[in-house]
């Protein structure tokens, strides 16, 4: 005898309709079917979940959290704010990525913010460097190769200044022109002299 299928949109439709028929509250609601806890989504895509007749779910509501004077002013919202999410407008492949990455190699999220706060063009580069690295190391200029990728990143990000603008460094400084208030050896030896220190 064949079994029969149920099939519903997707699991937020299922999450509804069991907060609606149980009265629990949605937001702290997880669905889990053989074994595997049902996201909302899966990969950026709405999930979809199909039911065979007498198989059956288990939902777990997330408990209260305790009082307020038992968690010493830790704030609740604190490890919701630090983990990583991608921001609205990514494209759909970079959503992939990001859920491919996340959920199946459960990289953390700290490396997930290296991974996708770099453009493509950065990526580019760092790719590039580590082919032409062993190149490098088989010319015998390898320590050459990394001290001059260290003065490359010193100067790429140097920066552009402004028309007016002082440098914090006196050398780069018309007149060799100094920041207000810095503090130099001809500043101490005038404190020194004058009984301020």
């Amino acid at each position: 005898m064949a079994r029969k299928k149920w099939r519903l949109d997707d699991v937020h439709d299922l999450r509804k309709l069991i907060a609606g028929d149980s009265h629990l509250p949605i937001d702290d609601m997880r669905l889990i079917f053989r074994g595997n806890v049902l996201l909302d989504n899966k990969n950026g895509d709405a999930a979809i979940v199909q039911l065979h007749d007498g198989e059956s779910l288990i939902v777990a509501i997330k408990p209260e959290p305790p009082a307020k004077h038992i968690w010493d002013d830790v704030d609740e919202d604190d490890s919701e704010d630090l983990k990583f999410q991608l921001p609205q407008p990514t494209g759909r492949w970079k959503r992939r990525l990001f859920f491919f990455l996340r959920d199946k190699f459960k990289l953390p999220d700290m490396l997930l913010m290296a991974i996708f706060s770099l453009s493509l063009k950065i990526w580019a580069v760092i790719i590039i460097w580590f082919i032409l690295a062993p190149v490098a190391q088989r010319l015998d200029v390898g320590p050459l190769y990394i001290l001059g990728t260290g003065f490359a990143i010193i100067f790429y990000n140097l920066g552009h200044r402004q028309p007016g603008d002082v440098s914090a460094y006196s050398v780069f400084n018309e007149d060799f022109r100094e920041l207000p208030g810095t503090l130099n050896a001809d500043r101490l030896d005038r404190d020194i002299r004058a009984g301020q220190f």
